[in-house]
């Protein structure tokens, strides 16, 4: 049996629950960073790492051979009874989800079953942040509810990869528009991946916007602000390396909307990100106030999914008010 979870917390703690089989931690973050379809393993895997690379500050050969490590467990399938897939409802864990589904869905799969645990709440946990929460009990209990994969999460999982993954937005606006109860949590998730999109009203994304809205509230220090972003937008599921991330594309600009402060020279260790704190800038509040837009002033360079937002004007924008996100190519 081979178990692929959404990070090492739980893998780890799937190992000491002794759950059987092989267990194997899905270190990506295609939340974040160019994902970009229609293009061939290898290259997509090069991609990523360079990403990666670039924005945790890791050595590109690292994070090359630990994602084709990842996939080279992934083509060992077949020497299994079962691969069971362990995930949750917030858009890190979908995103990983349908594209892991949409890996299996390309295979022939012959003897192998494919099963599915995927959570968004457990009897006790009040809120629930996510499966590496739980303890060893609590983790093997879950085993036994494991549902098969179908044909039709298998085909929804497919057609929502290569619309996150596709460079135009208008298949996802689509999909949403249809049946998506095979993944019961896909169309909040991919709903929550369109209002990262910068809004008509400043130019700022959902994440940049609600980060950015912490400061004057008295959120300066990352370590305070980190934990009231998650629990204000839970759905994303970010870890505190993909919230830095939002915060940094809003300072490394001509007229940064924030100034950080940080103890020695930085680096995106742990212990130093949650060290950091923010002052607002003019350029920031006036923003926040709808006073000023973010990408007219600075420009943009950002990928979300397969979409690349890149110069002067951003092709598509979250319209807050009609709740839709506009074109305009």
């Amino acid at each position: 049996m081979l178990h692929i979870h959404n990070g090492d917390s739980t893998a780890g703690t799937a190992r000491a629950a002794q759950i059987p089989g092989e267990h194997v931690a899905w270190r990506e973050a295609l939340v974040c960073g160019p994902a970009p379809g229609e293009i061939s393993e290898p290259d997509f895997i090069e991609i990523r790492a360079r990403h990666l690379a670039d924005s945790y500050r890791v050595p590109f050969d690292k994070c090359a051979t630990e994602l084709r490590a990842m996939h080279d467990v992934l083509a060992t399938f077949a020497e299994h009874d079962e691969v069971v897939l362990w995930f949750e409802h917030d858009l890190f864990c979908q995103v990983h989800l349908i594209y892991l589904l949409n890996w299996f869905a390309g295979r022939e799969l012959r003897e192998t079953k494919l099963s599915l645990v995927c959570i968004d709440q457990f009897p006790g946990a009040h809120p629930f942040h996510g499966l590496g929460e739980l303890n060893e009990d609590q983790l093997r209990s879950l085993l036994p509810a494991r549902a098969k994969v179908t044909t039709p999460q298998l085909e929804l999982a497919v057609r929502a990869w290569q619309s996150y993954s596709a460079a135009d937005a208008r298949s996802m606006i689509s999909l949403l528009r249809d049946d998506t109860s095979a993944l019961p949590f896909l169309r909040a998730a991919l709903t929550k991946h369109l209002e990262r999109f910068p809004s008509t009203r400043n130019g700022l994304g959902r994440v940049e916007n609600a980060a950015l809205a912490l400061v004057p509230e008295g959120y300066h220090k990352f370590r305070s602000l980190f934990p009231a972003f998650s629990r204000r937008e839970s759905v994303y599921g970010f870890g505190d390396s993909q919230v830095y991330l939002a915060i940094e594309t809003m300072m490394k600009v001509s007229r940064p909307l924030l100034i950080q402060h940080s103890p020695g020279n930085w680096s995106k260790d742990t212990a130093q990100m949650l060290l950091s704190s923010f002052e607002l800038t003019a350029d920031g509040a006036a923003v926040l106030a709808g006073e000023q837009d973010f990408v007219a002033t600075n420009g943009i360079d950002q990928w979300l999914g397969g979409i690349h937002l890149n110069g002067q004007e951003a092709a598509w924008r979250w319209d807050e008010d009609a709740e839709q996100l506009l074109v305009s190519l």
